[in-house]
């Protein structure tokens, strides 16, 4: 797979954790392609932290418009029903707890489910934007990332990059598995048969428990 459907599989997978109902955040990068996945039958809200819920998939090419943005600054959809308002009203959702799900990408995950997903020192960032707020806000914090970047791991023994939040994630999913943050450490509930046992835990710092109940990553098309 090539970057672009590696991320797009990684994505599906996660928009077959969103249950019916569900208010979901949907971080900026790879997270945002989680709506063009969620079935139309299903009831999703999807909350963008700049001020809007109902979310709907990315824009096709030539038919953004630029006054819908995520807070990215990319250009989003609306759905029909979907409703706007302040930074205010948008962080009193997820400061009080009404966000089910939140998916955001990360820079690294230790297996304590610490999560450093906003800087690396010495680079130039724009700051954390609302990941801190969202990681302690949401119910269930789902991280949708590539396994590796540039080869190294991604998933670790301990963050050594400045933390965004501590024991915060709860799901993992790269392109090579499914991980579940447990106070065992990582568990591997699914892999990608494109992927051996083995290779997975050479891409992974930290060691991975197999679960018992290990199945194959299943991706819906």
């Amino acid at each position: 797979m090539d970057k672009q459907q590696t991320q797009a599989f990684i994505a599906k997978r996660v928009a077959q954790e969103l249950t019916e109902g569900s208010i979901v955040n949907l971080g900026i990068g790879l997270p945002t392609l989680v709506s063009n996945f969620v079935p139309e039958d299903k009831n999703i809200l999807i909350h963008a932290e700049n001020g809007f819920l109902g979310l709907g998939p990315v824009p096709l090419e030539g038919q953004e418009d630029r006054d819908i943005v995520n807070a990215g600054g990319a250009c989003v959809t609306i759905l029909p029903g979907g409703v706007f308002f302040d930074s205010a009203t948008s962080f009193g959702i997820i400061r009080g707890g009404h966000l089910d799900v939140t998916v955001l990408g990360a820079l690294e995950v230790d297996e304590m489910g610490n999560i450093a997903n906003y800087m690396i020192p010495g680079k130039m960032v724009p700051g954390m934007g609302g990941a801190m707020d969202l990681l302690s806000g949401a119910k269930c914090v789902i991280v949708a990332m590539e396994h590796t970047a540039k080869g190294n791991p991604k998933l670790v023994e301990k963050c050594s990059l400045p933390l965004t939040a501590v024991a915060a994630v709860d799901l993992i999913t790269t392109e090579m598995g499914v991980i579940e943050v447990t106070p065992e450490g990582f568990v591997l509930t699914e892999y990608n048969p494109e992927y051996t046992l083995a290779q997975i835990q050479e891409a992974t710092q930290a060691k991975l428990i197999i679960s018992d109940d290990l199945k194959v990553m299943q991706v819906e098309e």
